[in-house]
């Protein structure tokens, strides 16, 4: 029996996963929201959300990192987390940057541009839901996901003010991005990693496959684009970097390239964090007699805790606070503490304190909140 993956096209969170089961071969279909097994499968996870992976023995795993987690502790083909301190901090570091400090991008290039994308996301997400619907019919599913969505673009910080920030600063990472794809087939060498599989989540559903982000990054970014097409195959496609093979960078070196992508996330996102911290913190001290092992909500599958305002880039923007943020950064956190050195030199030393009264965890499939630290 074949595992089965729930998940879209056009999934940002669906990327990471399949692109995860795809370089490591594994033997895997993938399928809609629309499949008549979906309805029992958000019963026994307590939420509609995706991706989720049916494994041949029944089990149910939700969420793309869990997913790659599974794998990586049964034995990957090309194992995702890399052994030496320096690139498995910067893997972590991109693995929680790529899912959720390009979140504004990717919602501001989806849905601030219908003229060029209206009419394939509508086709593309009714194909995901309701495949063969036509009409009105059409019309009201596309129209209940769309707004949904532009409603979450709202809570990520995406308005028509920020709009030209937003592009502005995409333009600075893309030209970041390739200038480091230049000497380097993935984010750490010649496979990819955590990172690799972090960054393709808004890479390609998002901006690399709707119509007017994905002109934007063929047009004036080839080798983002060819990294976009390498994330999707099962082949190594080295491109121009042949010579130096599937293996890392040598010496667990960070190069120079690297490093200006770590500047750029310090000044792009950890403002965002420190905020989403902080708003943790009160939330979890208004809120003492929290019981461990669950999400402190009226109901399990919820996922954000509320809204938290900082400045960005010149604007006061208030995002959404997700616990699942938090057990991202946790990750990152340990793994940047043996080589702080290079956080500091990046403008990222401040992550390292970061840390929420009580720790995320996930069970269930579900983020809870454990034990007080």
């Amino acid at each position: 029996m074949t595992a089965r993956l729930f998940g879209m096209p056009g999934s940002l969170y669906t990327a990471r996963a399949r692109s995860y089961l795809i370089k490591q071969r594994v033997d895997f279909e993938e399928t809609i929201p629309a499949d008549p097994d979906w309805t029992a499968i958000t019963q026994q996870i307590s939420r509609w959300i995706i991706p989720v992976l049916v494994l041949d023995d029944g089990t149910i795993i939700q969420d793309g990192v869990a997913i790659i987690d599974h794998f990586e502790a049964i034995g990957a083909r090309l194992p995702a987390y890399p052994q030496t301190p320096a690139h498995r901090a910067v893997s972590h570091l991109f693995e929680l940057f790529g899912g959720e400090g390009l979140l504004r991008p990717a919602m501001h290039y989806r849905w601030n541009f219908d003229a060029e994308n209206l009419a394939f996301l509508q086709r593309d997400f009714v194909c995901g839901l309701m495949p063969g619907a036509t009409g009105e019919t059409e019309a009201a599913v596309f129209g209940a996901a769309s707004g949904r969505m532009r409603k979450a673009g709202a809570s990520f910080g995406v308005n028509a003010d920020t709009a030209p920030t937003i592009e502005a600063s995409y333009r600075e990472f893309l030209d970041l991005f390739e200038a480091h794809l230049a000497d380097y087939s993935y984010l750490l060498g010649g496979r990819p990693t955590l990172g690799d599989y972090g960054l393709i989540g808004p890479l390609y559903p998002h901006l690399g496959r709707d119509p007017a982000p994905a002109a934007l990054m063929k047009a004036r970014y080839h080798n983002v684009w060819r990294w976009v097409e390498r994330m999707n195959v099962p082949q190594a496609q080295l491109g121009g970097h042949v010579a130096n093979g599937e293996a890392l960078i040598a010496d667990d070196a960070v190069p120079e390239t690297l490093k200006a992508l770590m500047r750029f996330v310090a000044t792009d996102f950890l403002p965002e964090l420190v905020a989403h911290v902080a708003f943790a913190n009160d939330w979890l001290a208004a809120r003492p007699d929290l019981i461990t092992g669950t999400n402190g909500l009226d109901r399990p599958g919820m996922r954000g805790i509320g809204m938290a305002t900082f400045d960005w880039r010149g604007h006061s923007i208030t995002t959404a606070v997700m616990p699942y943020r938090f057990w991202l950064l946790d990750r990152a956190r340990r793994a940047a503490a043996p080589v702080a050195t290079l956080f500091e030199e990046t403008g990222l030393g401040p992550m390292l304190a970061l840390e929420t009264q009580r720790p995320v965890e996930r069970h269930g499939n579900l983020e809870v909140w454990g034990a007080p630290r």
